[in-house]
């Protein structure tokens, strides 16, 4: 069964020894965090699925990373300390496969120990007082509604299994909100942030399936497929969205939902 579903970003600025001077800015954020850190621990998961916007990502296939151990570390950061292991759920992530087999759907294993920041950024700050099984899983480069479809597919699956499975889906919004922003501004940026939001809100996948080409490229976002992969599980699922955060203090969107099952 679902017992937990959240959205969050995956700045490693999140982080108390990379953010340092820069946390102020981001207390939204961190609280909420906060927020779904304690939510995470009361729902008292099995397995969690993480839904990572910097993994690897196939043109023709969602994947799954599947590895006997999991690794978090922020050395690429400069943060030599922090780390984290976690281990695989190996008999959700058979399901999966077998189940995307099944229903014809693109889908090939990973295997790495390392968990890159997209995945490891959200496990540190929500696996703070529990340990539970992860499983990675990467978008492809398919259409929006095949990532709607295979959100629905590890729905079915979490369903299907007597665990509790909780999910997470990692993405940041755009990176062109302000003139200093990584990537300068363009004014599709807040159209895209004000677009999801609203997606989120209405638990809406219309909003995201329609918007234009345009605004998903120009804002340089990398929130979109983790987001449909979401909303795929929660289909029918009567969750009910709350925005905990919005805030884009450095000129990218981090947004933070919990959707209550």
């Amino acid at each position: 069964m679902l017992c937990f579903a959240a959205f969050t970003p995956h700045s490693p600025l999140l982080i108390e020894t990379i953010g340092k001077e820069n946390l102020k800015h981001l207390a939204d954020t961190r609280a909420a965090f906060a927020r779904l850190s304690a939510d995470l621990e009361a729902s008292a998961p099995d397995t969690l699925i993480v839904v990572s916007a910097h993994s690897t990502v196939h043109a023709s296939a969602f994947s799954i990373n599947l590895h006997d151990e999991y690794s978090v570390d922020l050395r690429e950061f400069g943060d030599h300390t922090t780390y984290a292991e976690f281990a695989p759920d190996l008999e959700l992530i058979t399901a999966v496969q077998r189940r995307a087999r099944d229903e014809e759907l693109p889908f090939v294993l990973e295997s790495s120990r390392s968990l890159e920041y997209g995945s490891g950024v959200p496990l540190l700050l929500l696996c703070t007082a529990l340990q539970p099984r992860i499983i990675p899983v990467s978008y492809s480069g398919h259409d929006r509604k095949q990532h709607l479809a295979f959100g629905r597919l590890l729905k079915d699956v979490a369903i299907a299994t007597g665990k509790r499975v909780a999910v997470i889906a990692s993405g940041d919004l755009s990176h062109t909100l302000t003139s200093d922003a990584p990537m300068g501004f363009r004014k599709e940026g807040q159209a895209f942030d004000e677009a999801l939001r609203r997606s989120v809100e209405q638990l809406s996948a219309s909003t995201m399936l329609t918007l234009e080409e345009e605004i998903v490229e120009r804002s340089e976002q990398c929130a979109l497929r983790p987001w449909l992969v979401l909303l795929g599980l929660l289909e029918r699922m009567q969750a009910r969205p709350e925005v905990l955060s919005y805030e884009a203090p450095f000129g990218v969107g981090y947004l933070v939902a919990e959707f209550h099952l």
